[in-house]
């Protein structure tokens, strides 16, 4: 999977680029200032103090013009304010009574789960408010001169603002001028300063954050009370979310179970009546309640809402519901190589000599001429000839008499020149083909062995680096600098891990494809796609797409921007451009592209999830029903005493310990949908199998010893047998 042809760079380019000086290795999985594991804590466990601390939302939240959003707990409420009006009118009826105080408790610990999963956000919301103060801007003039200071408020998108040092950035926005250093830790909780500066990948700068050294101009991109803040704000409040596309669907197929259930509950009554049975009202609404799928239409918002939060926790803005969801659902990654699957700088691996020359001699020129090379190419040549060869680490004060050579793209080479005792020695790095021209200018000859040895890295995936000298023996190559780019460790197994979840991996990269090859060969995805252009990722996107596949992707530059927005779900780096952002319906505010997996794990355990508490929930039904149908009608057909399976010790305890425990096994399944169900790799008949065992079958027995053991506490309270 080859496209047209991008011209690389060379193999000897090893200058530093302005953009390249990243506050943290670009591999560097947790962002400094985070505990590796705070994501999973905040959103996994579940504390019962919050029960107590979101009760009274939960007792708002029984305005009936909210709880029609929902049609399951909408139907409870009416059935409890009905109970109540009958229980009412007969208040010595203990039955009556307890029916109706529990129909109550289902209704608030219905609406309590979704409280607790909207009360986890307030504090991360609160944090955020913090990070948003009032600011007055700097905003500059028409002449591009002039300054007045001004509320942040009152900034227009294209507004530009001079920020300096100590300045709070008023708004959202790119810089078009300068470079700076910008505190972004209210943000994203890193204690380390950023570099933002014009004209690259990295102009984007966030409303609430502090710059802290130098001038920038910025350029304002969103609108007053549209900033990140407000939109991160908004989400983890539960505000901004929108039911999704399969919760949507989930709620039509709860609402017509409902239906099905309610016309099934009215009809009984004629029947019933026929049969010299009349049920009173009291006894419809209870057995309405219970074969309604009451406990998923309970926790299905918070189910959502967690899935929300666990991907705030991972400090992952998501634009919409709509793109966790798809997350679950994808069946293509398309991951960068450089910084995803690789560490994202080539690294030095391998000294190699020519015939007639020992490794420590070319590993001594080698440290030698990147002294002053401040590249991490160049770097890691220093630090391998020290380690591997016990060569001291040398600086360039320690050689006074030295003359050095810096990379030009005209000649593809660094390195010194030295005097030493009246005699001259040059050493030269770089690439190929510029290296052997040098020796050859220098009166040298080439060893038959140093193109050979070139070509063997080059086809092994490696960019080599010649090594040459011209001292008291004439000039001449030395060998080779295998520079190799470096996978990350453990990128085997999670893409083993994807392959295993029906994920197909599509490594993209700039490289050719021989190198592309090798990384992708030692990395384990599935392909590849190499001298890729924005053209190239948009036309793979929409074949995937076009065979009914969804697709992910990262990306951080204008060229991504379109890609991004193509795909199902694209997840833009928060230190990239404000297209890439606008684009993307996800920000990854740790600016991690391997997050991209994390994503999708998460996507796939909400979908698990809603499905095992459906699953859960609709196998309950089937257990009520042996438990509330023979105590109604057992006096007449005693033959439906036979479906009495628990042994129930009356109707009226029977009942009402089928309505206990449907409201009870709401509350015990608070912390599971706000965990989430444990997402194992696997593929999906396998996954349903798994949970048809466990929650389908665990719904059916929980209820059984459930509503036994309730029958047997109520059968014991004196007044209630």
């Amino acid at each position: 999977m080859t496209t047209n042809v991008k011209k690389q760079e060379e193999p000897g380019s090893m200058t530093p680029s302005p953009t390249a000086t990243p506050t943290r290795a670009p591999h560097q999985d947790v962002p400094t200032g985070h505990k590796p594991d705070a994501g999973r804590v905040g959103g996994g466990l579940f504390d019962p103090k919050q029960l107590v601390t979101s009760f009274p939302d939960a007792i708002r939240k029984l305005d009936p013009r909210v709880m029609i959003k929902s049609p399951v707990m909408f139907v409870v409420l009416v059935g409890s304010v009905l109970t109540t009006v009958f229980a009412v009118m007969n208040p010595s009826d203990w039955f009556g009574w307890a029916i109706t105080a529990w129909l109550w408790l289902t209704t608030i610990f219905a609406n309590l789960a979704e409280a607790v999963a909207e009360g986890r956000g307030k504090a991360q919301a609160d944090t955020l408010r913090k990070a948003k103060t009032d600011t007055v801007a700097r905003r500059l003039g028409k002449d591009g001169r002039t300054e007045e200071r001004v509320p942040g408020t009152d900034l227009r998108i294209g507004d530009l603002v001079v920020c300096e040092a100590g300045d709070i950035i008023p708004g959202d926005g790119d810089v078009v001028e300068g470079v700076a250093s910008v505190d972004e830790s209210a943000i994203t909780g890193e204690s380390a300063p950023v570099i933002r500066e014009s004209g690259g990948d990295r102009s984007a700068v966030t409303g609430g954050t502090k710059v802290l050294s130098d001038r920038i101009v910025i350029k304002i991109t969103t609108k007053p009370g549209e900033t990140f803040i407000d939109r991160m704000i908004s989400l983890v409040e539960g505000a901004a979310r929108q039911k999704t596309p399969n919760e949507i669907a989930l709620n039509i197929l709860l609402a017509s179970l409902t239906i099905v259930f309610l016309l099934a509950v009215v009809t009984l009554q004629p029947f019933a009546t026929y049969a010299d049975a009349p049920q009173s009202m009291i006894v419809l609404v209870a057995l309405l309640v219970c074969l309604i799928p009451t406990t998923i239409g309970a926790l299905l918002s918070a189910i959502g809402i967690a899935g929300m939060d666990r991907l705030v926790q991972r400090n992952v803005l998501a634009m919409s519901g709509r793109a966790v969801e798809a997350a679950g659902d994808v069946s293509t990654l398309l991951l960068d190589k450089t910084g995803t699957i690789t560490l994202g700088n080539r690294q030095a691996a391998e000294f190699v000599p020519v015939k007639g020359v020992t490794a420590a001699e070319l590993a001594d020129a080698a440290q030698l001429s990147s002294l002053a090379d401040e590249t991490p190419e160049g770097r890691s040549i220093v630090v391998l000839a020290k380690e591997k060869y016990g060569l001291r680490e040398r600086h360039q004060g320690e050689l006074s008499n030295a003359t050095w050579v810096p990379f030009t793209a005209q000649t593809r080479m660094s390195g010194v020149d030295l005097v030493e005792d009246g005699t001259g020695r040059k050493v030269r790095k770089g690439a190929t083909a510029s290296v052997i021209s040098w020796v050859k200018e220098q009166g040298g000859e080439v060893a038959g062995d140093a193109d050979t040895l070139a070509n063997g890295i080059s086809a092994a995936g490696g960019t080599p680096l010649l090594v040459a000298a011209e001292d008291d023996k004439g000039a001449r190559v030395l060998g080779v600098i295998h520079l190799k780019d470096v996978v990350k460790d453990g990128m085997r197994e999670r893409f083993e891990e994807l392959r295993r979840m029906g994920i197909r991996t599509v490594m993209i990269t700039g490289d050719n494809p021989l190198t592309a090859k090798a990384i992708a060969e030692e990395a384990g995805v599935d392909d590849f796609l190499a001298e890729a252009t924005p053209e190239d990722k948009m036309a793979l996107i929409k074949r995937e797409q076009a065979g009914g596949k969804l697709v992910a992707m990262t990306g951080d530059g204008t060229n991504d921007a379109p890609a991004l927005a193509q795909a199902d779900v694209g997840v833009a780096m928060n230190t990239g451009t404000s297209a890439a952002k606008e684009a993307g319906n996800m920000v990854d505010l740790d600016s991690n592209p391997t997050k991209l997996i994390e994503i999708v794990e998460i996507g796939k355990q909400l979908l698990i999830t809603r499905g095992a508490l459906t699953t859960f929930s609709i196998a309950n039904d089937v257990a009520k029903y042996f438990a509330i149908i023979p105590a109604m009608f057992a006096v007449v057909y005693p033959g439906l005493d036979k479906l009495n399976i628990m042994q129930l010790s009356s109707p009226e305890s029977a009942i009402l310990s089928a309505v206990i425990f449907n409201a009870l096994i709401i509350i015990a399944l608070v912390p599971l949908a706000l965990k989430g169900v444990r997402y194992r790799p696997t593929s999906a008949d396998r996954m349903l199998r798994r949970n048809l065992g466990i929650y389908g079958l665990g719904g059916l027995v929980a209820p059984f010893i459930g509503i036994k053991i309730i029958d047997l506490v109520i059968s014991l309270i004196p007044g209630l047998r």
